[in-house]
């Protein structure tokens, strides 16, 4: 989440407590039970190179990382330069293969809690994961760690765009402040976390109860970063337990830190902080931002976090069960270095036989404006990443999904879940197009030749 101005934390964090909302893609939970200081500009050709493979010149790394070539910014931000961080690198490459969670992939068909019923137990998976059992997309398999084939849009969750019945908005009632909101379903409930840690529920999808803040800012990242607030927080669920992932830091800087916490049930219990996943231009020179997480279970069950806001653009690192870095490698999956400026807020969501990257472009919360969404996809978690026209986001592409208008302007940093076997975009727009930052939901269907199609803003 682009932080333009201190404001907009004070009025997301009018909410409650939050028994927090995953987006992995793939490992199901059990049946019973997705910024920081984004806003500035860096001109160092930064990036970092993995020595896990072949790195191409100010493109993408096959295996190994993306040299990101040059910081990007967004007009009306400041920032530190930043210098290019060398890094470490594991010399690993990316599994690609494999199962995703137990249950295997339910995109195309429903979500299946144990017995393959369409409760969507497991929240926000690879385009609506099921539980034990499983759920049979059309035209894919069901078969544990099986995916839906590539391409097409009987292959994704929640159907086909038809011109004559096209995706709506929802109409949300209840506590609907909510700024970076990321989500998670288990069984009929949607679990909603929002920056300052807010949380909300739903049973319907539209109307929204506010929780508390379920989690103080830890005391260790407001030492490393001066941060006062927790930015855009997000959950995910792995090696059998919950884990929540969030950002620390201050306008206009990327010295910048993801911390982790932990807990066994989304509706009891208390997180149990793990202390930091990682750190920018903390002891280094980094061209790069550590807010905005996301995580993503791949294929062979492997969690990734995406992340990343500003300056070099969208990073990825792949964890371990624990939920820890598992090792230096740092790819680079989108660079907004190009006329429509910087972009943030990544959301992986695995459907239709890929890995689609959502990500928020422009300004948030002050300037233009002109915050929107946009989308490419890849068959592997760590790209490389292209559009509906073939460009590269690491080029600055990007298939625009939703912009903003006079009565609902800045719409972005967006979550995407399936519920009730139908597949929806959560985000945040301003009202008015200046006002305070509120949820909206909006259906997402498939054109013919898998890319998303949604409503807005």
């Amino acid at each position: 989440m682009k932080r333009q101005i201190s404001s907009r934390v004070a009025a997301s964090v009018a909410g409650g407590v939050f028994a927090l909302a995953v987006h992995v893609a793939g490992c199901s939970p059990p049946s019973s039970g997705d910024g920081g200081g984004t806003g500035g500009r860096s001109t160092g050709t930064g990036g970092i190179v993995g020595a896990g493979g072949a790195v191409g010149s100010g493109g993408n790394g096959s295996g190994g990382a993306a040299v990101g070539t040059g910081g990007n910014g967004s007009s009306g931000n400041t920032g530190e330069t930043g210098g290019s961080s060398t890094g470490g690198a594991s010399t690993g490459g990316v599994s690609t293969g494999g199962v995703l969670g137990t249950g295997g992939v339910g995109t195309g068909g429903s979500a299946g809690s144990a017995g393959g019923g369409s409760a969507n137990t497991g929240g926000r998976a690879a385009g609506g994961r099921g539980g034990a059992g499983g759920a049979t997309a059309t035209g894919g398999s069901s078969a544990t760690g099986g995916s839906v084939g590539v391409g097409g849009a009987s292959a994704c969750p929640g159907g086909k765009y038809n011109a004559a019945s096209p995706p709506t908005v929802l109409t949300l009632s209840g506590n609907l402040g909510a700024h970076d909101p990321a989500a998670y379903v288990v069984g009929n409930t949607i679990y909603l976390a929002a920056t300052g840690l807010v949380s909300k529920t739903s049973t319907n999808l539209t109307s929204w109860t506010s929780g508390g803040n379920p989690l103080a800012l830890p005391a260790w990242a407001r030492t490393a970063t001066s941060a006062t607030n927790t930015w855009a927080p997000d959950i995910s669920y792995f090696g059998g337990t919950y884990h929540m992932y969030y950002s620390a830091s201050t306008f206009g800087s990327n010295r910048s830190c993801i911390g982790q916490a932990t807990k066994t049930a989304l509706d009891s219990g208390s997180w149990a902080d793990q202390g930091m996943v990682l750190c920018s231009n903390m002891g280094t020179t980094d061209n790069w931002n550590a807010i905005d997480p996301n995580i993503v279970i791949d294929d062979a069950g492997t969690p990734w976090m995406a992340f990343g806001s500003f300056w070099s653009g969208l990073k990825m690192v792949k964890l371990d069960s624990t939920g820890a870095r598992a090792d230096t490698m740092l790819y680079s999956i989108a660079n907004g270095a190009n006329a429509r400026g910087s972009l943030e807020g990544a959301w992986v969501f695995k459907a239709c036989g890929y890995y689609y990257l959502f990500a928020s472009w422009g300004a948030c919360c002050d300037g233009a404006f002109d915050y929107n969404m946009r989308v490419g996809r890849s068959t592997t978690v760590t790209g490389p990443y292209v559009d509906k026209a073939g460009t590269s986001l690491m080029s600055g592409g990007g298939t625009l999904l939703v912009q903003g208008n006079a009565s609902w302007g800045a719409p972005g940093h967006n979550s995407v879940i399936v519920y009730n076997n139908k597949v929806y975009n959560l985000y945040h727009a301003l009202q008015g197009g200046r006002g305070t930052a509120t949820l909206r939901i909006a259906e997402i269907v498939w054109d013919a030749d898998g890319w998303p199609v949604t409503a807005g803003p």
